[in-house]
């Protein structure tokens, strides 16, 4: 037996028993993707191939912290439920498996189809070796067993001028010849390196096809760079930036001078947990992107109960007419609403409390600003009976500004805001998901995304204003994918 395979086989035994032994979740999502235990963070290798979805994800099965990076992968045939696969990479070279006390595994990386076989991308990381990251290559027969390539590290080594940081590796054909990003540094500024081969195996590089200014994090990780209708975008995870922890850079490719120019870049998402977004192009023609939906250094409660980390709901990227990207959800998202209340033109003079209650909730909510004389009004959830534990979601006219305070959330504190354009309406989408809440702005010109941890009986939702507010329409759905 190979090393690999006898790690893959080890991962899962230990996740078989694991299950067995486990007790309820008592923050368990309803319809966001967690691993069956142990720890989860940056998604890896999406890809649609042959109607099947693939999701694949960094997955330490061993504990609920952080450590000797595997590769997880899950199916799914809607973007919603998904079925857990083997694992797909375990650490078992001597390019990516390391000493005990020490960094190391498969890190992130991604997934393309080529000769209808999936392949995956990823990179290979030792604390103490030198280089101590290099990119390798793992393809599959069927779909779920995947073996190293004998040929790795197919890139052996970062280029001269680039530091030893130099990782995620993203894939992509384009006019004969494949593509790869990768995320690095460069005198101190963050950067994408890009690289082109003609067959995966050889790889030759191009130089950085995009760099920080000096304002965008010392290193890039988790780079993505796609076409969007008429123009391109490069979405990184800028570390040591202030005010930015995951953005994306819309402008033009220039793939003969292998290099991209930005026009504009905005944060993907101004909650507090979103990290590592990744996107892929599926057979609709959408270009989707999941991320983890945690950030480093946080608390995780959900530890004692055997598992940490989940993935934001799979969001669809558009540019309106002016160029501007929008984030919205997946339309399959609809096909989980179950109970439905709905109310039109109401006046909420203080507050308004639907009937409807529930801790795994979709809510659509227009307010009417034309005529507000309100300085603030929006939305409680996960309100306990006593009023005294909720999450706030609250727009404030003087400054236009969304806010999600978490300070009365239970077991984490915060004020996330986004400052949205000023129009005559206000329209608040927001998915609740007992540990959640994702609030998408204005028809997705704004997203914030935060992980809570409320008491159980915390079930109520309240719409509440300081001076009377025309609540145009106001939708609630409890969502459960049974």
């Amino acid at each position: 037996m190979n090393h690999h395979k006898k790690e893959i086989e080890k991962a899962n035994t230990f996740v078989e028993k694991k299950l067995n032994e486990l007790e309820a979740r008592s923050f368990q999502p309803v319809y966001h993707f967690t691993a069956p235990v142990g720890w989860l963070n940056d998604p890896n290798g999406l890809i649609q191939h042959q109607g099947t979805y693939h999701l694949f994800y960094q997955f330490h099965p061993y504990s609920e912290d952080w450590g000797p990076m595997h590769w997880g992968h899950a199916t799914s045939k809607d973007l919603v439920n998904w079925d857990h696969q083997p694992v797909a990479l375990a650490p078992s070279e001597d390019y990516d498996k390391g000493k005990p006390d020490e960094g190391y595994g498969c890190f992130s990386g991604s997934a393309v189809v080529k000769d209808d076989r999936l392949i995956l991308i990823f990179t290979g990381h030792i604390d103490s070796k030198q280089p101590k990251e290099v990119q390798c290559i793992a393809t599959t027969e069927d779909g779920t067993r995947f073996e190293k390539s004998p040929a790795n590290p197919v890139i052996s080594q970062p280029p001269e001028s680039l530091s030893s940081d130099f990782r995620d590796p993203k894939v992509w054909f384009h006019e004969g010849l494949w593509y790869m990003v990768v995320g690095t540094s460069e005198a101190g500024r963050g950067g994408a390196a890009l690289f082109k081969s003609e067959d995966l195996m050889g790889w030759s590089y191009c130089g950085l096809v995009a760099q920080s200014d000096g304002k965008l994090g010392d290193m890039w990780e988790c780079p993505d760079l796609f076409p969007i209708q008429e123009k391109h975008a490069l979405i990184v995870s800028p570390m040591n930036m202030n005010d930015g922890k995951n953005i994306i850079l819309v402008g033009d490719m220039n793939y003969e001078q292998h290099h991209f120019v930005k026009d504009y870049f905005v944060e993907v998402d101004e909650g507090f947990d979103f990290y590592a977004a990744q996107t892929f192009l599926d057979e609709k023609g959408r270009r989707i992107l999941i991320a983890w939906m945690d950030q480093w250094g946080t608390d995780f409660p959900t530890k004692k109960e055997g598992w940490a980390g989940a993935m934001t709901i799979p969001r669809e990227i558009t540019l309106n007419e002016k160029g501007e990207v929008r984030f919205l959800p997946v339309e399959e998202l609809q096909f989980i609403r179950n109970e439905h209340e709905r109310h039109s033109d109401v006046v909420v003079s203080n507050d308004f409390t639907p009937d409807m209650k529930g801790q795994s909730l979709e809510i659509k909510a227009t307010f009417d600003l034309s005529n507000s004389n309100s300085d603030a009004f929006g939305i409680h959830v996960l309100k306990s009976e006593d009023g005294e534990e909720y999450t706030e979601i609250k727009y404030c006219t003087d400054t236009g500004e969304v806010m999600v305070d978490l300070n009365k959330a239970g077991k984490v504190s915060g004020v996330a805001i986004a400052n949205i354009q000023k129009r005559e309406e206000l329209s608040l989408h927001i998915y609740i998901d007992r540990c959640s809440v994702e609030v998408f702005i204005n028809d997705g010109e704004k997203v914030i995304t935060n992980r809570v941890y409320p008491d159980s009986k915390s079930d109520r939702v309240e719409v509440f204003a300081d001076q009377p507010t025309n609540l145009n329409q106001f939708n609630i759905w409890k969502l459960d994918k049974s």
